[in-house]
């Protein structure tokens, strides 16, 4: 009895982990079928191939396809905010480091989502999730310069943080302008420095 009690635990601990590979897998495989293709192109059966699973172990796990699309988005999405939500207050040099890092990782599926925003309401709400939270991100990093700013001043002032730290300004700088990562930096904190002192002209 005392063994069969102790072993349960652990099988069910392996199957708990197997389980979540299954799922992990599922959702990577997605995300590099939407890196290859629209999203209307991908179908259930895609995906199941490509993680090595079937299409019942697909819709077992995620419902449907706008199950598996919206589970897709939240792990994205949680795996973004866990590495910019590192970037440090204040500090302008780790701040472009970490937006740098983002980017260098993370561009080219943020740049697909946003040209396909206007074709899918699912893509439009992930990508309208995503400027939220860049907002934020530049609301939080950015804090000691927007104190005791308000209204319109502090509003705008804000709108230049979130538009000079944009993916598209990266895009702009990095891959049309062929900018260096070091020079892309360079080329911000340039930008930004007038923003953050707080004698510059509003």
């Amino acid at each position: 009895m005392k063994s069969g009690a102790g072993t349960r635990p652990y099988v069910m601990t392996k199957r708990a982990a197997a389980s979540e590979e299954t799922r992990l897998r599922i959702l990577d495989a997605m995300g590099e079928l939407f890196l290859e293709r629209p999203l209307s192109q991908i179908t259930l059966g895609d995906v199941a191939e490509r993680a090595g699973v079937t299409v019942q172990t697909v819709l077992r796990r995620f419902g449907d396809k706008d199950g598996l699309n919206a589970a897709a988005a939240a792990h994205g999405f949680q795996t973004v905010a866990s590495a910019r939500d590192s970037a440090p207050v204040g500090d302008l040099v780790g701040i472009l480091e970490n937006l740098a890092e983002h980017y260098e990782a993370s561009s080219r599926l943020a740049l697909k989502m946003l040209a396909e925003e206007h074709d899918s309401p699912v893509m439009e709400e992930i990508t309208g999730r995503g400027r939220a939270y860049h907002r934020q991100w530049c609301e939080r990093v950015f804090a000691p310069s927007l104190e005791g700013l308000a209204g319109a001043e502090r509003a705008r002032r804000l709108a230049q943080l979130v538009a000079v730290c944009d993916v598209y300004t990266w895009k702009l700088l990095r891959l049309d302008s062929g900018l260096s990562r070091p020079q892309y930096i360079l080329a911000l904190t340039e930008l930004l420095e007038p923003l953050l002192d707080r004698g510059a002209t509003p």
